[in-house]
């Protein structure tokens, strides 16, 4: 025990020099809030710059413990055989836990115990909400440059938070405010060297892309060393009233809290591959370093690295076959004799990696625990055979959820009210797919209905003819212009014309707001398209209205490929369909998979249903046969490209402009002769319920001095 007496002199010499008393983050944190909300924002901007500064020093303690006290009290080492086994296995176990003990209390001048926050609590420093805070007590107390870093720190994990993308805009506007101010404060070093390389990289300027890709390999390993280390705290039982009874001995103990911190370890590496805001890991982050810098260097004549990188690779991938090529390669260019050996720190992970997951794996199947491998390069043969149809499924399903998650967090709120969201993509069994209704009215589907018949009744293009994609079927299209060319010819109803064109508008506000929040779609194609079947010519039909396709690339069933290459209309980003009835037999819209045949979710028209999705190979789809009566529908494409943007459409609103100022002129002379009854002219106008903006509660902004008992910082508090 020797050891043990000089580890405590250590310790205790140590002390003599302890920094003081930190106090616990979440305690001043609590106080913060307290005064943000009593309006003192000197205190609450203090007392929250060290709830930060706590939770830093905290972190920073606990791994500098660990460090030491693996050095210190090391559980390798000692003498085979030196005593009994419970003596070899649990008094470096015990030496262990007194090291950390005295040195997270001389750090943080208290029992480690003062320092364990609520969950609510480790996840609001997590998202980063004391900056939500921040941000406004700076804004109150004048200091714009310490606010605006503040809410560009919030912001950056928090993206879609509607209420501070607002705030940055405003401080965007402010004058005083200069753009170094929109700093990350908890930046990741990783990855912003990643996102730097990953940009050389992309131009073709591999020096500056090896520099700043082995900087943020580097970083990113010594990022997982800390997760890892952090890993090792206290075990969270999910389920805090278990009966005495029911608790686990000794061993069961022991195992569960080791295979929770080995489990903790193995997700390590999906915390480090997920960019601060985002969702979703980047897949294989650490090999994909080494596959991007054997290709960097070899394009600058290092072969000796690149094969270095080459082998660490394949640690990861060893049947890869062209990384394999191409360590034939470099032997062949460097010589057989030259040594080639996979990188140090690389053979260390995955050693480790390796070594965790054997042990969970005999956890699961043994002691029924749970595990999801969050690597894609586990080795086959490492996985006991009766799990390995699990751990696929459990692959796919985890892969489908993220993108699910993913696709929910990117969402906007709904622009109208009343709208019903009937299916999102989890439903549809796919990505990027929605289904709406309640868009229109029964009585402006039969006002659209009407307008389909005038037009017909019009001719000039707009009669039934042979449907482009099935002899069994007439089609009739309509585009916004030829309504409005109609409308000034009188042939159809200017409302009913000026209604096509309100409610492809609104459908387009829909599908931005739930999509693309924040980023513009522009009208590609608007078409009012009715399909009527032939009745004498559906017995025995087998084809479709319209065959399994994708909106803006050509779909390969055979190669399971769709290529973006004309004649696709390669710059569709989203499609709709706002369908106007239901009176007729099939006309479905169904998706499948790239195979064209294996249906994977289908879609029944009915009056102000809107369906959208994805225009690429994610959502191939078809529609079934209309087998009696006439289908009609609005059918839509968007795009993020202003260059290609409707032309007809912007025509049409010109013909509409032109009725407008037409109809004022004849307002106005009516008005001249009249004898002056009806609503003053100051009196503002009632919004129509089809265009009324849902609201929204009240969220922390920079417009909020005039209200406190509105005042918050999140929706939760």
């Amino acid at each position: 025990m020797a050891s043990h007496l000089c580890l405590c002199l250590l310790l205790a010499a140590a002390a003599a020099t302890s920094p003081g008393r930190l106090v616990p983050y979440d305690l001043l944190y609590a106080d913060g809030v307290r005064a943000y909300f009593a309006r003192d924002w000197a205190r609450a901007a203090e007392l929250l710059q060290r709830a930060l500064h706590s939770y830093a020093g905290l972190r920073a303690a606990r791994l500098a413990c660990r460090a030491a006290c693996r050095r210190e009290a090391a559980f390798l080492g000692g003498p085979p055989g030196a005593g009994p086994w419970e003596a070899a296995l649990f008094v470096p176990v015990l030496q262990r836990a007194d090291c950390l003990q005295h040195c997270l209390g001389r750090r943080l001048g208290a029992a480690p115990s003062a320092h364990r926050a609520s969950r609510t609590i480790r996840l609001d420093f997590e998202r980063r909400e004391p900056y939500n805070y921040l941000q406004v007590a700076f804004f109150q107390l004048k200091k714009l440059d310490q606010a605006v870093s503040a809410a560009h720190t919030f912001f950056v994990a928090n993206p879609q938070h509607l209420q501070m993308r607002e705030d940055i805009e405003k401080y965007r506007r402010m004058s005083g405010v200069r753009s170094d101010n929109f700093r990350d404060l908890e930046t990741t070093p990783h990855w912003e060297a990643y996102e730097a390389g990953v940009q050389h990289y992309d131009a073709d300027e591999y020096l500056q892309a090896v520099a700043r890709l082995e900087e943020s390999l580097t970083e990113a390993l010594s990022a997982l060393e800390e997760c890892c280390a952090l890993c090792e705290g206290p075990w969270e039982d999910k389920d805090d009233e278990e009966e005495e009874e029911m608790q686990p001995g000794l061993y069961e103990a022991i195992a569960a809290h080791y295979i929770q911190v080995l489990k903790c370890r193995q997700q390590c590496v999906l915390e480090i591959a997920t960019k601060p805001g985002r969702i979703s890991a980047t897949e294989d982050f650490i090999p994909s370093h080494l596959d991007l810098l054997q290709f960097a260097y070899d394009q600058v004549g290092n072969q000796a690295l690149a094969a270095e990188c080459a082998a660490s690779y394949l640690l990861f991938y060893p049947m890869d076959e062209l990384m394999l090529e191409k360590m034939n390669q470099y032997h062949t260019e460097l010589g057989e004799d030259t040594a080639v050996t996979a990188r140090e720190s690389i053979q260390h992970y995955v050693q480790r990696s390796l070594m965790e997951k054997k042990l969970i794996y005999y956890a699961v199947e043994h002691l029924g625990e749970t595990f999801n491998d969050p690597d894609l390069w586990t080795p086959d043969e490492l996985i006991p055979e009766n799990l390995k149809e699990k751990h696929r499924e459990d692959q796919e399903k985890q892969k489908q959820e993220t993108l699910d998650v993913e696709e929910r967090d990117k969402r906007g709120p709904l622009p109208f009210e009343d709208i019903a969201v009937t299916m999102d993509s989890h439903q549809m069994n796919g990505t990027q797919r929605v289904v709406f209704d309640r868009v229109l009215t029964e009585s402006e589907c039969k006002d659209l209905l009407r307008l389909t018949k005038a037009a017909g009744e019009a001719g000039d293009g707009y009669r039934a003819r042979r449907s482009p994609h099935t002899p069994h079927e007439r089609f009739e299209g309509l585009t916004v212009l030829r309504a409005m060319q109609l409308a000034q010819n009188g042939n159809v109803d200017w409302r009913d014309a000026k209604l096509l064109l309100q409610a492809s508008e609104k459908s387009r506000k829909i599908i931005e707001s739930y999509f693309t929040p924040g980023k513009k779609l522009h009208f590609s194609f608007t078409h009012l398209v009715c399909r009527t079947a032939v009745d004498e010519e559906q017995e025995g039909r087998m084809d479709l209205s319209h065959p399994v396709h994708a909106d803006n690339c050509l779909l390969d069933p055979e190669g399971q490929e769709c290529w973006k290459e004309p004649p696709a209309y390669v710059y569709r980003d989203y499609s709709g369909i706002l369908y106007l009835n239901d009176d007729f037999q099939g006309g479905g819209l169904f998706f499948t998979e790239m195979d064209t045949v294996t249906v994977t979710a289908e879609v029944h028209p009915k009056c102000g249903r809107l369906v959208a999705f994805s225009s690429g190979k994610e959502n191939p789809h078809g529609v079934w046969a209309v087998s009696r009566g006439r289908r009609c529908a609005i059918a839509l494409w968007y795009t993020h490209s202003q260059e290609h943007a409707e032309q007809e459409r912007v025509k049409a609103e010109e013909l509409i402009e032109q009725r407008a100022v037409e109809q004022d002129q004849t307002d106005g002379e009516e008005r001249q002769g009249a004898d002056g009854s009806g609503r003053s002219s100051s009196e503002p106008p009632v919004p129509s319920s089809e265009t009324r903006y849902t609201s929204r509660r009240h969220r922390p902004g920079l417009d909020r001095t005039q209200h406190p008992k509105e005042l918050r910082a999140r929706d939760e508090f």
